[in-house]
């Protein structure tokens, strides 16, 4: 029999290499050692092609209350108060945080130059002009690298949580994961008194989209399969402008330009958001994204225009380099001429449900960042609210965490990972038949625009999906790609059962059979069946 041959403890498992995970990482390691995993390179998350900045109240004609009421405006009635305000008012410390890290954020006479986008009320965003996530990710990499305390595994995959009894609580508690070395092939034990998701979104079930590969649900996957509640999945944020060209793979165009004064155009030069909502190209994402969305449907276009052309040629390369510089090598010199957008699926704004704390329904488990849901985004997130988010609650799951640690006992005795009963596939394009067909469904029956028709068709074909998985994951050696397809399809079928859940619309769920609003705002909440063994096993 072949079982896996490595096993390593820690006091703290962080699963995830974004803002969120090395945050946390950085926060804790002074005190206790840390296992950090990453799919793939540290680098390679959404953090590092993040574009616009991070929102926090850093001018004096700004305030809290302001960024507290445009983050309520935008979420259109299902924030949570608590979780905006504590977020906002941590914002200030959390940005000063991360310049006390070295990371450069643009100046303008002296000052830090801030910028304004959809759904702000003020300019709050902070910015290394349009690359603020690469330099926020840089540096936090760099100091994580620094330290003695922090031990990285790249390309490592976490496969499933380890529950088990914890029997001077009566619950069970998280003590670790298996995770897929794809350097080895093998499958490895990682054992933790605490163990904490960073894992960020799932978009990559959708078919266009402006995340890295790696954007595939795994947190949000593995918490629901261990007994995690999850909220609000239906609200997923499609970023209004995406490259459209048919050599750019996920480009986001970042909604600074709009902040900037860029515009909107249809084909024929003439622009339209004016039609849609008096605040014109600074609408919230959620009705921008629709705009597009109703024009390209009306006129039959393959994609609508973003031009900020009358601009300053030297003030557009200076603002925005990476833009400028990507669109070019494509042959769009933006100083000159619109650039081709499309929306493309951008930022999951439900995820695991979680505390103040960051702690989820199973012990010793937190979630911070993109794989959660602590009710700040409601039904959209505002613009440049994630960066901050993965700081505040990175934060805030690092103190806890500090504050109760010692007190938590060492996992007990973990049972080896099983392959034994398993095979090499050579049947490797069923996955990505199955990976093509996930998305593609999902984006034709469960994207910008729903019915309740198309959901129902979208369950029906995730379903079928799922039963060849399982059957597939049952007789082959697991592979990274199988992990992702195997997360996805069950992030897609909690998605697909919270959009038919919400029979209205509301935010970034629009539902042609119910376009209006229900009277009571309530968040959809799923529970899994294993959920009551969180609280008491026999």
């Amino acid at each position: 029999m072949k079982y896996m041959n490595a096993q390593v403890n820690y006091d703290v498992l962080v699963i995830g290499s974004g803002a969120a995970g090395l945050t946390l990482a950085l926060k804790l390691a002074a005190r206790y050692r840390v296992a950090l995993l990453s799919k793939q390179r540290l680098r390679d998350g959404s953090t590092w092609f993040a574009q616009g900045g991070i929102a926090g109240v850093l001018d004096d004609a700004d305030s809290v209350e302001s960024h507290i009421a445009d983050t309520l405006d935008a979420g259109a009635g299902l924030c949570h108060p608590d979780a905006v305000r504590m977020t906002v008012e941590h914002s200030t410390a959390a940005i000063r945080w991360l310049i006390d890290q070295g990371v450069s954020f643009t100046r303008e006479d002296g000052d830090y130059h801030l910028t304004k986008e959809g759904g702000h009320s003020h300019r709050r965003i902070i910015h290394s002009a349009d690359a603020t996530g690469r330099a926020v990710h840089s540096t936090l990499i760099d100091k994580v690298r620094e330290s003695a305390n922090i031990d990285c595994f790249e390309h490592h995959i976490a496969l499933d949580l380890i529950r088990q009894p914890d029997p001077t609580r009566g619950r069970f508690r998280c003590a670790g994961a298996y995770v897929y070395n794809k350097q080895s092939e093998e499958v490895e034990l990682f054992e933790g008194r605490a163990v904490v998701l960073a894992t960020g979104g799932a978009s990559k079930a959708y078919l266009y989209t402006s995340n890295p590969d790696g954007a595939s649900g795994d947190g949000i996957a593995m918490a629901w399969r261990a007994g995690c509640r999850v909220a609000n999945m239906e609200f997923n944020q499609f970023h209004p402008t995406c490259l459209y060209h048919p050599k750019a793979k996920a480009m986001l165009v970042t909604e600074a330009l709009r902040g900037e004064g860029a515009h909107l155009k249809l084909p024929d030069g003439s622009r339209f958001m004016q039609n849609f909502d008096g605040r014109g190209e600074l609408a919230p994402r959620d009705i921008v994204a629709r705009a597009i969305d109703h024009e390209m449907k009306r006129l039959g276009a393959d994609c609508l225009y973003l031009d900020i052309s009358h601009k300053d040629a030297d003030f557009v390369r200076e603002h925005f380099p990476t833009v400028y510089r990507n669109c070019l090598q494509y042959g769009i010199d933006i100083t000159r001429e619109p650039i081709p957008v499309v929306p493309a699926a951008h930022y999951t704004c439900g995820g695991v449900m979680v505390d103040r704390h960051g702690r989820t329904d199973l012990d010793q488990l937190y979630a911070i960042g993109e794989t959660t849901f602590t009710g700040l985004h409601g039904a959209n997130r505002l613009a440049s609210n994630s960066l901050l988010e993965c700081l505040v609650y990175a934060r805030a799951a690092a103190l806890h965490i500090e504050e109760t640690l010692d007190g938590v006992q060492p996992p007990r005795e973990v049972a080896a990972w099983d392959a034994s009963r398993v095979t090499d596939s050579d049947e490797d394009v069923v996955i990505s038949h199955n990976w093509d067909e996930l998305r593609r469904f999902m984006w034709d029956y469960v994207g910008i625009v729903r019915t309740r028709k198309r959901l129902l068709r979208a369950e029906h074909r995730v379903k079928m999906l799922q039963s060849e998985i399982r059957e597939f994951y049952a007789n082959y050696k697991v592979s990274s790609d199988l992990i992702e397809l195997r997360n996805l399809a069950l992030v897609s079928e909690l998605i697909i059962r919270s959009a038919l859940d919400r029979r209205e619309s509301r935010g970034l769920h629009y539902s042609l059979d119910y376009p209006g609003l229900r009277e009571l705002a309530m968040d959809t909440i799923l529970v899994p069946e294993n959920f009551a063994d969180q609280r008491q096993f026999v």
